[in-house]
């Protein structure tokens, strides 16, 4: 479905991404984890257009997409979610929602598509004329991924999405990536929550220094040197 070649990329001439391989198949989802700096952001920006590309490519259902405009990517069926909760703070949740179905000119569309977000999303519609402001974090990191959801996507990248949420909002969280996925969406996400991250992919890369250090599936967490880096050797 998405497949990442020989990818070189940074920001300002500074190279994060050394020759990165990396794919993704229908249906998956596919965690990526490391250290702060080993670039796990940065091939999410890579693949929507959001960082610079120096060498490399971006295939995505056979089609090359590398450094296409991201508004284009939208199209092609590629939402991303970044890292902090990045709403609209000073309109409404549905105005939110709104303004995350701007590619959709048919507005009977953009109503349907809304209500259906009410039905996965039940939080979002008892309080679809708050402001964004009001709602907890863990309801504002719902908002950012029903509003990128609003689009259709055929694979949504998340950046961070359980960041300085409380142990109740995470597990929430998680749960309705695993919901989203199994409504047909594949799902790239980049967590710092390791363990959490591992137990909802299908598989997992681990990146150190713009490099992918380890992939696997579930069992990845038995290495230990996964272990020595995240649970303490435990």
């Amino acid at each position: 479905m998405l497949q990442i070649q020989n990818l070189k990329s940074g920001y300002d001439r500074i190279e994060i991404l050394h020759e990165l391989d990396m794919n993704i198949k229908l249906g998956e989802i596919v965690a990526i984890i490391g250290p702060n700096g080993a670039g796990k952001s940065t091939v999410l920006k890579s693949i929507f257009n959001l960082c610079d590309i120096y060498s490399g490519k971006i295939e995505f259902n056979n089609k090359k997409i590398t450094r296409l405009p991201t508004h284009d990517l939208i199209y092609e069926g590629i939402s991303f979610v970044p890292q902090g909760r990045q709403v609209f703070s000073d309109l409404t949740v549905r105005e939110n929602l709104e303004m995350g179905a701007f590619i959709i000119k048919d507005k009977g569309l953009v109503k349907k598509n809304i209500q259906d977000i009410f039905e996965k999303f039940p939080v979002l519609k008892e309080k679809q004329n708050d402001y964004a402001f009001t709602l907890s974090g863990g309801q504002q990191q719902l908002l950012a991924i029903a509003r990128a959801l609003i689009q259709n996507p055929k694979i949504l990248l998340l950046d961070e999405p359980s960041l300085g949420l409380s142990p109740r909002a995470m597990k929430e969280i998680f749960e309705k990536i695993r919901e989203i996925n199994k409504q047909g969406v594949s799902i790239i996400i980049v967590e710092q929550n390791a363990r959490q991250a591992v137990e909802i992919a299908d598989r997992t890369y681990i990146l150190e220094d713009g490099k992918i250090a380890l992939k696997g599936g579930k069992n990845i967490l038995k290495n230990q040197k996964i272990k020595d880096i995240y649970f303490g050797g435990r």
